[in-house]
């Protein structure tokens, strides 16, 4: 810990440090009714911390209070230093007070504690994490593209830890008339410097000067600063909700498949497929076939455009309901075979978004006369006004952007889509909308006995087809989610028992990764990976879903006080 020797904290004894008035003014939110909370600006505070967080999770943080000393909470005022006012953090005796400080900037909340998480894992108290459920290698490997606290930050807090009281007394002396006469830590030390503009981001002169007299070890962690700070990519800041984002933006096209070859001789496994079409393994429909290299750039280039050095916002999940799910299970057709295995995705599909909290409701064996009627129902339910999003999920056949009613009816995606947007539902504006679509968007022959494929007509090639970009399946409008179990042109495989493999990695991966805070994005990359690796009998059917979204903020959904087993 920094300052070893050098701390003075009045009342630091014991290791929470915590005092009496800090308790109860953190357990008093619970006590407070909305109307007379909002008749002064304190107050106001209080009931947005109150919003962000439930009494479950400020006992977690009260569990974290419990093990945090003088020192930590030293630590804790110095890394918040950007980010929190520097007179309310002067004042803040107890880890509790920085807590409620942080919720009520909505810099921590119950949806997403990771800025929490970043902070014991930079202090070293890694142990601690399990109270937000992370372990050390998850927050490590989450750091370089959701870090809050900034690279020069971090550097003055490691280059404290090595400062020692023999050190920092001789480092004052070197800076005659710059520090007031009393007793500093090393981090005091250098927030004074930062105080007088002695240092800076990019204005280290001082600091490097002192560390070539006193402790010429530092300079590594100096340079190495340089060189991060160097190739560190800015991505800027998320706009507000209330702002209009331009169509480039918000259409992003997101290829987050992670396909992996091994051995060099092997060739990637979607140009095998397209090579195999001469011996009747599968149609191409004349649609390029994206190698894995091309998926896994595409995937950094969404990533890095979804995800900023600086942590993106959240969305608000903490409303009276978490919202609407709706399924629509075609599973006999007038002139289509049977989806048989249709039902065991619906019944997956259903248990996990009742788990998650939403409303679920499903209609079989809808016709478009059916579906334009439950759409209009959903479109203007007054549930929404209440709800913090809205999932829909269709199991249908498909084809080229587009998904068939049990009558055999052809319903663009984007038609069913706009039945949502801003204008047309203002009860979902600004609110997540997700849409997972198990449906082929192209045809393949006919495939082995236990797996089919939900196209028209399999065996048979369109002589002219036509390449499709998914973007024009979404409305030009933000908040919008697709995912669609395949890629345009290409053919998704269901079990005729088991279901399929798109619906049921979805429905394992929400269950095994919302208990950690995951967000839908992250999600949806395992979803991708795990599709990718199956395959048919013969090893030769190969699958790659892909999202498309225009999601401007992290979609983290709650954790479940009940674990599901599927």
């Amino acid at each position: 810990m920094p300052g070893t020797e050098e701390t003075r904290i009045a009342g630091g004894a014991g290791k929470s440090g915590c005092h009496v008035s800090s308790l109860s003014n953190f357990l008093s939110h619970f006590s407070v009714s909305p109307k007379l909370a909002m008749t002064t600006q304190g107050q106001g505070l209080d009931t947005s911390s109150e919003e962000n967080c439930s009494m479950d999770f400020r006992r977690k943080l009260l569990k974290i209070n419990e093990y945090l000393g003088a020192k930590d909470v030293e630590a804790l005022k110095f890394l918040c230093r950007d980010l929190l006012s520097h007179k309310k953090l002067e004042k803040s005796g107890s880890a509790l007070e920085i807590f409620e400080q942080l919720l009520a900037e909505e810099h921590l909340s119950e949806e997403d504690p990771f800025f929490l998480a970043e902070l014991l894992y930079i202090i070293r108290q890694k142990s601690l994490l399990r109270h937000l459920q992370y372990f050390k290698e998850q927050v490590q490997n989450l750091l370089p593209v959701r870090r809050r606290v900034s690279l020069f930050r971090n550097l003055l807090y490691e280059l404290s830890e090595d400062i020692d009281s023999e050190r920092l007394r001789s480092m004052i002396f070197l800076l005659p008339n710059v520090f007031p006469k009393t007793e500093m830590t090393s981090l005091s030390f250098l927030a004074h410097l930062e105080k007088q503009d002695l240092i800076g981001e990019d204005n280290l002169t001082t600091l490097e000067d002192l560390c070539k007299i006193v402790a010429p070890n530092l300079l590594k962690k100096i340079e190495k600063y340089k060189t991060e700070k160097i190739s560190q990519v800015v991505t800027p800041p998320v706009e507000k909700e209330t702002e209009t984002l331009h169509q480039e933006e918000e259409n992003l096209l997101s290829l987050l498949g992670n396909m992996q070859v091994h051995g060099t001789s092997q060739k990637e496994p979607w140009q095998n497929e397209h090579e195999r079409r001469s011996n009747g393994d599968r149609a191409t429909n004349g649609a390029p076939i994206p190698s894995s290299m091309e998926m896994l750039r595409a995937s950094a280039d969404i990533r890095n455009a979804a995800t900023s050095t600086k942590e993106a916002a959240v969305y608000r999940m903490n409303r009276k309901h978490r919202g609407h799910c709706v399924i629509v299970n075609n599973h006999t057709f007038t002139s289509m075979k049977a989806r048989l295995g249709t039902h065991k995705d619906a019944e997956s599909l259903k248990c996990v978004f009742q788990w998650l909290g939403f409303a679920v409701r499903v209609y079989g064996d809808v016709t478009k006369g059916g579906l334009e009627e439950a759409l209009q129902e959903y479109k203007s339910h007054s549930g929404h006004a209440d709800g913090d999003c809205f999932v829909c999920c269709i199991l249908t056949h498909g084809k080229f952007g587009a998904i068939y009613c049990s009558d055999g009816a052809l319903i663009p995606i984007r038609d069913i889509m706009s039945h949502f947007t801003a204008q047309q539902c203002p009860g979902l504006a600004h609110k997540p909308k997700l849409f997972f679509i198990q449906a082929c968007q192209g045809d393949e022959i006919q495939p082995s006995v236990t797996i089919e494929a939900d196209a028209l007509n399999p065996e048979k090639v369109p002589s002219a087809p036509r390449e499709v970009n998914l973007r024009e399946s979404i409305p030009v409008e933000a908040d919008f989610l697709l995912g669609l179990a395949t890629v345009p042109g290409y053919v998704s495989f269901r079990h005729l028992e088991k279901g399929s493999w798109y619906i049921q990695s979805l429905c394992n991966h929400l269950k095994d990764l919302v208990p950690r805070h995951e967000d839908i994005l992250s999600i949806l990359t395992a979803v991708n990976d795990d599709v990718s690796r199956q395959a048919g009998k013969d090893g030769t059917k190969k699958q790659m879903p892909q999202p498309a979204f225009t999601l401007r903020k992290k979609l983290i959904f709650p954790v479940p006080q009940e674990a599901l087993s599927l």
